[in-house]
C-alpha cells in the first residue's frame, strides 16, 4: 500500500459495494500515514512538549483525529455509544487558537501515549465496522450518512499537515528522520524571478451540491468576479530572494509592515523566517526532522504578515504596485494553465500530495506553461480574508469548520504544499489561517492595479445566528421581555441567600444570560455546542460590539449594531469564560458550580436522560439547577425512545415535568412551582415565533 500517493474518492460513480471498498481503503491509508507521521517523534516525551505556543502539544492531536470520528458519527446519529467519553471531551476542541479554545495546560491531565494509541485502535476498528455495515447508495452527497465518514477522513488528512508543522518546531533531538519522510536533495542557487503578464477575465468559484468530490461547507455556493489584467511572479519567492529583503533591513523597517504586522514583530521579536537557523553568519534550514544547509532555491516559508511586508518592500524598491494575489487572481492564473485536478491526474503536476518529497524543492522544478509551482511546494498566501460564497450553508455535522474563520482575521492560502493530500490537494479547497500563523506556506507576488477590498466589520448573515443575536440583544417584542435576561433575573432571585460563586450557562447561545449573571455571580462559564453562537458571545466579550443583519421582506434586509454598553453590561467580560462543548460530555474541569442554567436545551439534546443523570456531579451541594424548556420534542433532535416526556405510558399521558421529577428526584428537590416564561424569535419584519418555556428550579441535595 503506497501511503504517499493516495487520491481522494470520487463519490458519484461506480457500484455501492465497490465504493464501500474504496472508502474503506482510503480510510485505512489515511489512518496509517497519520500513525507513521507520529513515528518521527524520538520518544513519548516529545508528545507533551508545547512546541507551538498557540497550539496544544502533539498528544492532543494524536487523540483529536480519532475523537473527531466518534463525535461526528454521534452527531450524524450513526452511532449512539461513545468509545471513551473522557477522551472525547478532552480531545474535541482546541486546534486553531480560537478564542474559546482551551489552551491552558492547567486544565489538562494528559493521558499516556500508550493509552491514546490504544484508544485510536478502538476507534479505527469502530469506523471500519461502520464502513462495512452502513447502508450505502450512490451518489454520496453531503446529506448521505457516508459524508460523515468522508468528513472524518479528510479532517484527519488536514492534520497530517498541521501536525507536521508542529513537529517541525520541536527540538531537533526530539525527532528522527525516517525513510517514508525523505526530503528533497536538490538544492542550489535560485533563478532570477520576474513578473509575467496574466490576462484578466471572469472567475466563477463555488461548487454545486452534485460535485463528485468531498468538500467543506465553504467550498459551496457561487462567486463571480471579473479580474483585471495583472502580472505574477514566475516563481515562488525563494529563500535567496527573501534574504535580499532581510539585507535591506526588512524586519527593522516599520513602514513595510501593517499595523498588525508591527504588533506581531514586537511580540515575536522576529528577525528572520521561523524555520531559518543562524549558524555563525551563515544560515541553515529546519525541515520536519533535519537541519540542513540552506537551499537558496527552495521557496521561503513565512506567515502572511511577513509575506505582506516583503511585497511592500518590493513595491517601494521597484515603484510598481506589488502585493499578494487575491483568491480570484490565483484562480485566474491556475485555470489558465490547464492544470489537472486531484484525483484525476496520473502523476501530481507539482510537489504536492506527498508524491515526491517530504519537504519543499527548488522553485524551478515544476513548470506549467511559463509559471512554476502554481500548485504544490508550499501554500501561497493571499490578500483575501475568507468568507462564504453566496448561498453558503453550514453543514449540520460540523458547524465550526468555517464560520469561526469568517472574522476578517483569517486569510486564504492557495495551491497546497508538499504534504497537502486529499481535499487539500483539490482545485476547490479553501483553507485559511490567522495571519501570524505558520504553515508550510510562502508567497508569489503580483503587480496589480485592481484595488483589494478591505475587510470590514462583518454583519452576521447566518440566519439562525442573526435571529439569536436579535433575540438576545434586540428590542423587546409585543411586550414580551427579553428571555435570557428574564431567566437571569429568575436565577439571581433564586440564589438569594445562597452561594453565588460560580455559574454555568449551558446552551448559552450568543451569551446574554452569561453577561446578565455576571452582574451578580463571581464567575460565569457559558458553554454552547455551536461554535457559530460562541463566536458571537466571545466577540462581545472581546470587543463589546456585534453586527448582524435581519431580513425585512424578500430581498430587503436591515443592519444592526449592538453594544454591551446598551445594556449596562460593559466591564463584565473578565468574569466570564466562553467555551464550546457538548452538554452530554463536558470536560471534567467544568464542575463545582453553585448554579447551572440550562435554557431551551433539554429538548434539543440527543440523550437528555444522560444529561439529567450526570449534571448533578457538576453542582455543589445546595446548588441550583434551573431548566427552561418549551418541551418541543422532535425526532430531528432526539430519537423518540430518548424523550423523557411528551409520551404515553401504559396509554396515559406522561409529561416532561413528570419525567424531570423521575430523573432528578433522587438527587434534586423541586423548589417552588414551575412557571412559564415567554420568548419571541423574529424571522422577518412581519413574522415571529411566540413560544412559552416552562422554568423549573431544582436544589442539589447534600
Amino acid at each position: 500500500m503506497d501511503l504517499r500517493a493516495t487520491r481522494t474518492v470520487i463519490l458519484n460513480s461506480g457500484t455501492p459495494e465497490g465504493k464501500r471498498a474504496e472508502i474503506r481503503d482510503y480510510f485505512h491509508q489515511t489512518f496509517s500515514i497519520d500513525e507513521r507521521l507520529y513515528d518521527t517523534l524520538a520518544d513519548d516525551e516529545a508528545f507533551y512538549l508545547r512546541a507551538e505556543p498557540l497550539r496544544h502539544p502533539l498528544i492532543f492531536y494524536l487523540g483529536h483525529t480519532a475523537t473527531f470520528y466518534v463525535n461526528k458519527l454521534i452527531v450524524a446519529r450513526i452511532i449512539s455509544e461513545r468509545v471513551n467519553p473522557r477522551f472525547e471531551a478532552m480531545f474535541a476542541i482546541g486546534v486553531d487558537e480560537m478564542s474559546w479554545d482551551d489552551l491552558d495546560e492547567a486544565n489538562y491531565d494528559w493521558p499516556t501515549v500508550a493509552a491514546v494509541r490504544a484508544y485510536r485502535d478502538q476507534v479505527r476498528e469502530l469506523v471500519d465496522d461502520v464502513i462495512e455495515s452502513l447502508p450505502l447508495t450512490l451518489p454520496i452527497d453531503w446529506s448521505s450518512p457516508f459524508w460523515a465518514i468522508m468528513m472524518g477522513i479528510e479532517h484527519q488528512r488536514i492534520h497530517l499537515e498541521t501536525s507536521s508543522v508542529i513537529i517541525r518546531r520541536l527540538p531537533i533531538e526530539q525527532v528522527r528522520q525516517l525513510p517514508l519522510w525523505e526530503i528533497c536533495l536538490e538544492a542550489g542557487e535560485s533563478p532570477a524571478n520576474k513578473l509575467l503578464p496574466v490576462a484578466g477575465g471572469k472567475v466563477v468559484l463555488g461548487k454545486n451540491r452534485d460535485h463528485p468530490l468531498y468538500g467543506w461547507d465553504n467550498e459551496y455556493g457561487r462567486h463571480e468576479f471579473t479580474v483585471e489584467d495583472f502580472a505574477a511572479g514566475r516563481y515562488l519567492v525563494s529563500n535567496r530572494e527573501f534574504l535580499n529583503f532581510m539585507a535591506a533591513g526588512g524586519y527593522r523597517t516599520p513602514d513595510y509592515w501593517s499595523e498588525e504586522g508591527q504588533r506581531w514583530l514586537i511580540f515575536s521579536q522576529a528577525t528572520h523566517p521561523l524555520f531559518w537557523i543562524e549558524n555563525g553568519g551563515d544560515w541553515r534550514l529546519r525541515t520536519m526532522a533535519q537541519e540542513i544547509e540552506m537551499p537558496w532555491n527552495w521557496p521561503v516559508e513565512v506567515n502572511q504578515l511577513e509575506a505582506k511586508a516583503f511585497c511592500n518592500w518590493m513595491a517601494t524598491k521597484t515603484g510598481t504596485p506589488i502585493r499578494l494575489p487575491t483568491e480570484e487572481e490565483w484562480y485566474l492564473l491556475r485555470d489558465g494553465l490547464d492544470i489537472p485536478d486531484q484525483p484525476y491526474w496520473q502523476q501530481a503536476p507539482g510537489n504536492i500530495n506527498l508524491e515526491y518529497w517530504a519537504s519543499p524543492c527548488p522553485v524551478d522544478r515544476f513548470a506549467r506553461g511559463d509559471f512554476y509551482d502554481v500548485i504544490g511546494n508550499v501554500w501561497q498566501w493571499t490578500e483575501t480574508s475568507i468568507s462564504g460564497f453566496e448561498g453558503f450553508e453550514v453543514h449540520p455535522c460540523y458547524d465550526d469548520f468555517s464560520t469561526p474563520t469568517f472574522d476578517t482575521q483569517h486569510n486564504l492560502i492557495k495551491g497546497g504544499s508538499w504534504i497537502s493530500t486529499g481535499n487539500e490537494a483539490t482545485r476547490d479547497c479553501r483553507y485559511a489561517f490567522r495571519r501570524h500563523f505558520f504553515q508550510h506556506a510562502g508567497l508569489r507576488y503580483v503587480a496589480a492595479k485592481q484595488a483589494v477590498a478591505e475587510p470590514e466589520a462583518m454583519y452576521e448573515t447566518d440566519e439562525a445566528v442573526a435571529e439569536y443575536c436579535d433575540a438576545h440583544y434586540g428590542p423587546d417584542k409585543f411586550g414580551v421581555a427579553n428571555f435570557p435576561a428574564s431567566l437571569a433575573r429568575i436565577c439571581v432571585a433564586a440564589t438569594e441567600g445562597r452561594a453565588r460563586g460560580r455559574a454555568l450557562d449551558l446552551g448559552c447561545a450568543v451569551g446574554r444570560a452569561s453577561f446578565e449573571l455576571a452582574r451578580h455571580l463571581d464567575q460565569v462559564t457559558g458553554i454552547d455546542f455551536s461554535a457559530r453562537f460562541i463566536r458571537i458571545a466571545f466577540q462581545l466579550q472581546e470587543k463589546s460590539v456585534i453586527h448582524y443583519q435581519l431580513p425585512e421582506e424578500g430581498e430587503i434586509i436591515s443592519f444592526h449594531e449592538k453594544r454591551l454598553e446598551d445594556f449596562s453590561l460593559q466591564g463584565l467580560g473578565g468574569k466570564i469564560e466562553f467555551a464550546q462543548g457538548d452538554a452530554h460530555n463536558l470536560k471534567p474541569r467544568f464542575t463545582g458550580f453553585d448554579l447551572v442554567l440550562a435554557a431551551n436545551l433539554l429538548d434539543r439534546l440527543y440523550e437528555p436522560a444522560r444529561f439529567l443523570t450526570t449534571i448533578g456531579e457538576r453542582i455543589n451541594p445546595g446548588g441550583l439547577l434551573v431548566i427552561a424548556s418549551p418541551y418541543t420534542w422532535q425526532e430531528e433532535f432526539t430519537r423518540k425512545e430518548n424523550w423523557i416526556g411528551g409520551i404515553r405510558r401504559a396509554g396515559e399521558p406522561f409529561t416532561t415535568l413528570e419525567g424531570l421529577k423521575e430523573r432528578l428526584g433522587g438527587n434534586f428537590r423541586l423548589l417552588k412551582n414551575p412557571r412559564d416564561v415567554e420568548f419571541v424569535i423574529r424571522e422577518t419584519a412581519r413574522k415571529y415565533q411566540h413560544t412559552v418555556s416552562q422554568v423549573t428550579i431544582w436544589e442539589k441535595q447534600c
